[in-house]
């Protein structure tokens, strides 16, 4: 683990700052109103509960998500995340509609051999860098056809990415309330027609902690899923007090899964003296040392398989991108793989009882939820596990919001849709 040394000053900002109210934390940027047409459209709350695995909701009982499955859709075998099935890369894939190796978050911390960078998700200064994103975000894709748009957290959404940012965000802060957050989303959904937004996101970062801290199978874990539950269920019912047509969408960026065994250092197999990394990232000097490495590696553990990039899996859509490194190390069950030991090589054993991060086709337990309700979703419709790039134009469809190339399909959701989609509801 990386130590950040911050200076006595920016920690005083930094505490000043978690003690502003609400509102003074609220950034507004004035795209002006909604225009006059997007007023008439729906409006769809995107909610994220991290690290909700498709199968706590029966494991563990979670009655606001059986009401959206039984009022709503559902994917009761759970929504396919893109590998590595970690939080910002699916984040981003699921509001991009591009695989990590297009959209180029390829893990949660990467190092770019063309920029000669590192990216991650702890430098504040690179999440919040547009350059290092492509594609298109929900929000942006509003806010470029004159349709308002919000986020209550979403990885990447206080980055300013292809030239814009959602009408209001905020950048991430986790003490804040979850309750609260929810009280500042339906207060959003209250202001005037053309200043309401109708793209939303809502971010909870629970139970992806508890699954990590306890493991996934416990009665910490649990009580998380209990928690997010209820929040999803006060959701429901406060969106009743806005009096608009509100489509809800509740899902999750990945599973969990237990982790097993000691932490596996490629460097007791291969050289990787000529190589950067970045946990099990392997990024080499040139083409010997990348030939060399996969060599040593290959066949040296029935924990991991290695591929040179370009052979990766087709499945995995993770091989034409730079930042992925090569060779390419894939575990083959719920294990540790770092290319290095820490500074102190007496710690062999995970600090973490749960992890995710493998190939959700080969580990069902990776897979997500996916929940929708709302006037434009068909009540008690179910579909089979589709993958989570999926979803962007599905949102794309319901409102209204025309889009371009990207690597999701609507057809595998077209049929939770009431037809046609409405997009002539009232503005109230």
């Amino acid at each position: 683990m990386r130590r950040v040394f911050v200076k006595g000053a920016a920690v005083a900002c930094l505490l000043f700052a978690l003690r502003l109210p609400l509102a003074a934390q609220v950034i507004h940027v004035d795209h002006g109103p909604n225009a006059r047409a997007q007023q008439t459209k729906p409006y769809v709350i995107l909610v994220s509960l991290d690290g909700f695995r498709y199968s706590y909701a029966t494991q563990f009982g979670a009655p606001a998500l059986a009401h959206l499955a039984a009022e709503g859709a559902s994917a009761p075998e759970g929504m396919i995340p893109s590998f590595p099935s970690v939080t910002f890369p699916n984040h981003f894939s699921i509001i991009t509609g591009l695989y990590p190796e297009h959209h180029g978050i390829v893990e949660n911390s990467f190092y770019d051999p063309v920029r000669k960078e590192s990216y991650a998700i702890k430098n504040v200064q690179a999440v919040t860098d547009g350059s290092w994103y492509t594609g298109v975000p929900l929000w942006v894709l509003a806010e470029k056809q004159g349709m308002r748009s919000a986020c209550f957290f979403w990885p990447t959404s206080d980055a300013e990415i292809d030239g814009t940012r959602p009408t209001f965000y905020l950048h991430y802060d986790g003490t804040i309330p979850d309750e609260q957050r929810i009280e500042q989303v339906v207060q959003w959904l209250k202001l005037a027609p053309a200043e309401r937004p109708h793209f939303i996101t809502l971010y909870y970062s629970e139970p992806d902690h508890s699954g990590h801290k306890f493991g996934p199978d416990t009665q910490q874990t649990a009580d998380a899923v209990h928690h997010v539950d209820a929040l999803v269920g006060t959701l429901i019912a406060d969106l009743k007090t806005v009096h608009l047509p509100v489509d809800v969408i509740v899902l999750s960026d990945h599973g969990m899964a237990t982790v097993e065994g000691q932490w596996i250092d490629l460097d007791h197999y291969a050289d990787l003296s000529q190589f950067q990394t970045d946990g099990a990232l392997l990024y080499p000097n040139d083409e010997a040392a990348a030939a060399r490495a996969y060599q040593q590696l290959k066949g040296a553990s029935d924990k991991f398989v290695v591929y040179r990039r370009a052979d990766v899996p087709a499945h995995l859509h993770y091989n034409s991108n730079a930042r992925i490194g090569d060779p390419v190390v894939i575990a083959t069950g719920p294990y540790m793989i770092r290319a290095h030991a820490t500074d102190n090589p007496e710690i062999t054993e995970p600090d973490l009882k749960g992890e995710h991060g493998y190939d959700p086709r080969q580990m069902k337990s990776m897979r997500a939820i996916f929940y929708a309700i709302g006037p434009d979703i068909r009540p008690g419709a179910k579909v089979p596990p589709f993958e989570n790039v999926d979803v962007y134009p599905f949102i794309a469809k319901i409102l209204g919001l025309e889009i371009g190339p990207i690597d999701g399909h609507l057809q595998p959701l077209q049929g939770i849709l009431r037809r046609p989609v409405r997009t002539d509801h009232a503005t109230h």
